[in-house]
């Protein structure tokens, strides 16, 4: 008998249906991957869609959003939200993470993850560096990110559905769109020394990179998260992913690419 490929590979969560004419081709600059990691590194606030509790209807709310060091999803939420109550009787939801600008809204890439969301117990080993990690983004959230009925949550990605306009579109496993820290413990462990001493003493590199290589206004940029493919830079409401030419997973080389980059928006060299 031919063997059930449906049944022993079934389709990703939010996988498209398959209905993509033959001759249909991605344009050959469309890069999925990248598009998908800088939309989940650099969108605030998204979509959070749950299942009702009381009906299984998905149920949409709006959420802040940050990343862990490994991409995956964080929100902060209340438990006397609805989304909250709902994600304590089934953990399963998507986020939906959106560029916008002038014109057609969907002229612009969006990207659906999905997932199992968790909450972050206070006192935990990953708490700290969670807290750190929003608040980095949401400074304004600390003022009742301590209240008894908020909680941290951190999505388990099981896989992501890239839009990014007209034959533009990609299903992503898990794998594909989070960062690998397996190896980066060193690394992690001195983000939060590295991102301080970044912004106190080299913010003038954190302005360059924005500025020269990623072509943002000028303003206060500031380094709020640092991980093995790259660093995160902020000023307001905007925030812009810069992307390592190469992994660091470790201080000493995060010095030296730092360096590297600095000079490359200096010009030096």
């Amino acid at each position: 008998m031919t063997p059930d490929n449906t049944t022993a590979n079934p389709p990703l969560p939010g996988a498209m249906p398959g209905r993509t004419p033959e001759n249909a081709q991605a344009p050959a600059d469309f890069a999925p991957r990248e598009v998908a990691k800088a939309l989940l590194r650099t969108t605030r606030a998204g979509t959070l869609a749950t299942l009702d509790r009381n009906s299984g209807h998905p149920f949409a709310s709006l959420v802040n959003v940050a990343t862990d060091a490994d991409g995956a999803p964080l929100i902060l939420v209340s438990k006397l939200a609805t989304h909250t109550a709902n994600l304590e009787c089934d953990g399963r939801a998507s986020l939906l993470l959106a560029e916008f600008g002038k014109g057609d809204a969907l002229a612009y890439p969006r990207l659906t993850v999905l997932g199992s969301m968790a909450p972050v117990a206070r006192e935990s080993a990953d708490d700290a560096r969670i807290r750190r990690r929003f608040l980095a983004r949401h400074p304004k959230s600390e003022l009742y990110a301590g209240f008894g009925d908020f909680a941290f949550w951190r999505m388990a990605v099981v896989s992501a559905h890239l839009n990014g306009g007209f034959a533009r579109a990609a299903d992503l496993a898990a794998a594909e769109l989070l960062t690998d820290v397996s190896d980066a413990r060193v690394l992690l462990d001195a983000e939060a020394e590295a991102i301080a001493h970044m912004n106190a003493d080299h913010a003038e590199a954190c302005r360059l990179y924005a500025t020269k290589l990623l072509g943002a206004p000028e303003g206060k940029w500031a380094c709020v998260g640092i991980d093995p493919e790259g660093l995160d830079l902020q000023q307001g409401q905007s925030a812009l992913r810069l992307f390592f030419p190469q992994r660091v997973t470790g201080p000493g080389p995060l010095r030296v690419m730092l360096k590297q980059l600095a000079d490359q928006a200096r010009g030096v060299g």
